[in-house]
């Protein structure tokens, strides 16, 4: 990055580009240098879902948090539907996605034995 910003301080020395105009360059290669670590970031990094049913099945979702970001992305939301008297927050969720948490995000036990457990690793 510092090549570009090299590259645009001579334009302004050049008065090709004005100090305003250099700063938004400026912020936008920033944004961009931001973006670029965040998706590194995220690319190593997983969502899992474990789910022990009461009535003894076991489902183990695991999903690149690079592809959820995009649907988060692409939807506004994680389409998730969950059937049950109970309640798991998506937006709980999708915010430790969004914001580089790691770890246990949600823990739920139902009445009826089943157990939800959502990781981010």
């Amino acid at each position: 990055m510092n090549e570009e910003i090299k590259r645009i301080l001579k334009m302004v020395e050049e008065v090709k580009l004005t100090s305003s105009q250099a700063s938004e360059l400026i912020e936008a290669l920033k944004e961009k240098e931001s973006e670029t670590e965040q998706s590194k970031a995220a690319g190593s990094r997983y969502l899992k879902v474990n789910i022990k049913s009461h009535n003894g099945k076991n489902i183990n979702l695991k999903l690149p948090v690079k592809f959820i970001r995009g649907i988060i992305k692409a939807t506004g939301k994680l389409p998730v539907h969950i059937n049950g008297n109970h309640e798991l927050d998506m937006k709980v969720i999708s915010e430790a996605i969004e914001n580089d948490i790691t770890g246990k995000i949600v823990e739920l036990n139902s009445d009826e034995g089943d157990y939800v457990e959502v990781i981010i690793e």
